[in-house]
């Protein structure tokens, strides 16, 4: 069971092995009897399982799973209905269920020991909330100093907020990808290394589709449209993704809506927390293949298309590919001028040793710093605002690696070098590229207290994170 090998997407001088696992949740047309029901509460149980993950492992490996499954099962309602979840905790570990992406009320975003105490083994949670956007999220365990064991033990799955009236496609595939670092005997690698954290983040080494090995195989209608959404749920690792043979639209960036556009070179980044809801429109002719492909290495195929039997038969009747709604409950501008302005300085991480190799042999609690300092939730926050105060952070990263970070609560707009503008789309997570700068703003408008954390789940264990609160 070799690992697949790449270059590190941060160009880090450390060899890692590859692990992208491309899991499909659901059939390819979901039905409305897949859905949650909504105002009722399903029950969601987080507990061990053993499983063989590769196909020719020799023993089982030790994982953590959401009702027996690994990834979990598909959350799905209508925008508009209740998400109702009583969650059991039968796990050895303190957990929390944030639901990242969702604009959520304070007490419901799940962070253990920020905005709830964690759920204790044997104990349960019911989160109540009502998603005020429709879109595509992550659910993972997310608690200050122990997240990374139990999202890549398993635990993690998907919550999709469906439009009133569906989206014209011939079908769907939710693809959530995650990847693993096994050991030769097909168990998982140990857990908790500082040097591990203090540089690439748990980078995992086996490329499975589900338990199958990539790529994922879809066999689609000549000129069908479809509609694939796509979320990564690795602990680490951070790609781009190509789009070879296939003619693709992007309709939303994080869940939110977006002007519709093709990929510029026909590749998207893809860090840690990203989703996309993609259009596939597929040619008229059969036995026609494609492929999205992560640009890891000489790349690895994720996804293979290929058009087979008779043309959708409504086809013709789809009508053109167009935007989805615009999402009213945004703000349509944002006062810069007004803007409350901090900044937000990312160091720490590994040193370079006499041969140039990495080396941390510091505190291994606070490997990496916001503003000086690691993440501590009985520290002063950020900043404190009133509801509906703009805010501009300019995030700094002074470190020689990517740093993927996410906003909670709320959405943001990517801003232009000179705050003379702003990307047409919104965003809660963005990677920051090496020794650069970049600008975020939003609106203010969510009461709580919120985190702004890094998507390397071994980097936010270990201090990359600070918080700020919205009176």
């Amino acid at each position: 069971m070799a690992p697949i090998r790449c270059d590190s997407p941060t160009r880090r001088s450390v060899s890692v092995g590859l692990a992208a696992t491309l899991v499909a949740l659901g059939k390819p047309a979901i039905t409305r009897a897949e859905t949650a029901q909504a105002g009722v509460a399903r029950t969601l149980t987080a507990a061990p399982l053993r499983k063989k993950l590769h196909p020719d492992a020799a023993a089982e490996a030790d994982l953590l799973a959401f009702d027996g499954q690994v990834p979990g099962p598909v959350l799905r309602v209508r925008h508009g209905e209740e998400v109702r979840v009583r969650f059991q905790n039968k796990s050895p570990l303190l957990l929390s269920l944030h639901w990242h992406g969702v604009r959520n009320a304070n007490r419901m975003d799940g962070v253990g020991g920020l905005t709830q105490a964690p759920v204790a083994p044997g104990e349960e949670f019911e989160y109540r909330f009502t998603p005020p956007d429709i879109g595509t999220f992550l659910v993972r365990p997310v608690v200050i100093g122990a997240t990374a064991e139990p999202t890549e033990r398993g635990l993690s799955g998907l919550l999709v907020v469906d439009e009133r009236e569906p989206l014209p496609v011939d079908a769907e595939y939710l693809l959530l990808i995650d990847d693993w670092r096994l050991n030769p005997d097909g168990t998982l690698a140990p857990f908790g290394d500082p040097l591990e954290a203090a540089t690439g983040g748990r980078l995992g080494n086996w490329l499975a589709v589900g338990d199958t090995p990539a790529p994922r195989q879809i066999a689609a209608a000549p000129g069908a449209r479809l509609r694939l959404r796509l979320a990564n749920a690795c602990n680490a690792r951070a790609m781009r993704i190509r789009f070879d043979g296939l003619k693709v639209y992007v309709v939303a960036v994080d869940g939110q809506p977006t002007d519709t556009f093709e990929p510029l070179r026909s590749t998207l980044p893809f860090p840690p927390g990203t989703r996309y809801d993609l259009l596939v429109e597929l040619p008229p002719e059969p036995e026609h293949r494609g492929t999205v492909t992560a640009l890891l290495g000489p790349g690895v195929p994720l996804v293979a298309i290929a058009t087979a039997g008779e043309a959708a038969g409504k086809r013709s009747a789809l009508p053109p590919i167009g935007p989805l709604p615009d999402n009213k409950n945004l703000p349509s501008a944002i006062r810069l001028q007004d803007a409350v302005r901090r900044d937000v300085v990312v160091a720490g991480g590994a040193a370079r040793g006499p041969q140039g190799q990495p080396v941390y042999d510091g505190d291994p609690r606070r490997v990496w710093t916001v503003n000086g300092a690691a993440g501590d939730h009985k520290a002063k926050p950020l900043f404190s605002v009133k509801r509906g105060t703009p805010v501009v952070l300019a995030i700094n990263n002074a470190t020689p690696t990517a740093q993927p970070i996410h906003l909670h609560g709320h959405v943001f707009r990517l801003l232009h070098p000179f705050d003379d503008g702003w990307e047409p789309y919104w965003l809660d997570t963005l990677q920051v590229p090496e020794n650069r700068t970049v600008r975020i703003a939003f609106v203010a408008d969510n009461p709580g207290k919120w985190l702004l954390a890094s998507t390397v789940l071994e980097r936010f264990d270990t201090g990359l994170w600070t918080w700020f609160e919205v009176t």
